[in-house]
Formats: structure tokens, C-alpha cells, sequence
């Protein structure tokens, strides 16, 4: 059962708060979680300085390390949180593939070789042809 940590919507309109959960990731966003491991309410009150998140650090780590994924706004909470190292393989730019390196023509590598002093091997004589079995 593949499983991802989520953010469950709870509270009423315009105070929003959002349950921490892991969840079969075929389930809907606010189905019966298999846990809750933290609540995050991003509303600062007249008299909080600051928005809360409290969580079961060491619930999180397990269902990570069980092979839970986080989704994108879990991944930013946990590396805000100091759960996760940023640009972790969960964040979502390591996903991207990674950018190959532009093949060098034939004149920049002879730029590059006589830069260093160095001499660019001439191409390769053809292989002669098998001479054929009698």
C-alpha cells in the first residue's frame, strides 16, 4: 500500500487548519488517515506572534524511512522544520532531470587543445574491410 504524508484540511472557512497525516495515496485528501502526526495552523491570532506546527518528529522519520512520500507542501514544512536537509530527494526541484552537457564541436575541442598546447588526434583510418572466407 503506497503511502504519502499529506496535508489534511480541517477547521471552517477562513480558519483553516491543516493536519500532518500519513495516507494511502489513492485515498482522498481528508479520508481516515493510517496516522496523524502533526497539525499545522498557518493563522496568526491577535495574540500568537507566529504561525503553530507541532508534530511527532520521530513518526515522521519512520514513515519516511518505511518509503512514505511527502508531498510538495510536506517537504517545505519539514525543511523549514529542520526534518528534512534542503534539496533532499523528496524536494520537488530534484525531481527535474538534470540538464546534459552540450556535446563540443569538432572547432571548440581544437580551441580547447591548442589552449593547453595539447595536439587533437586526427580521425581514425577506416577498418578495412574482412576479407571474405573461401
Amino acid at each position: 500500500m503506497p503511502m504519502r504524508l499529506r496535508l489534511a484540511l480541517h477547521g471552517r472557512a477562513h480558519k483553516r487548519i491543516f493536519h500532518l497525516v500519513a495516507v494511502n495515496q489513492r485515498s482522498r485528501r481528508n479520508a481516515k488517515p493510517a496516522e496523524i502526526l502533526g497539525i499545522y495552523n498557518p493563522h496568526v491570532g491577535p495574540d500568537d506572534t507566529h504561525k503553530t506546527v507541532e508534530w511527532s518528529v520521530d513518526r515522521i522519520r519512520y514513515w519516511l524511512h518505511v518509503g512514505a512520500v511527502p508531498t510538495k507542501s510536506v517537504v517545505k514544512l519539514l525543511e523549514l522544520g529542520n526534518i528534512l536537509k534542503p534539496g533532499s530527494v523528496y524536494h520537488p526541484n530534484s525531481t527535474r532531470p538534470a540538464q546534459p552537457e552540450p556535446v563540443p564541436t569538432l572547432a571548440q575541442l581544437r580551441e580547447r587543445m591548442a589552449a593547453t598546447n595539447d595536439v587533437l588526434p586526427e580521425a581514425a583510418p577506416e577498418a578495412s574491410p574482412q576479407p571474405e572466407k573461401q
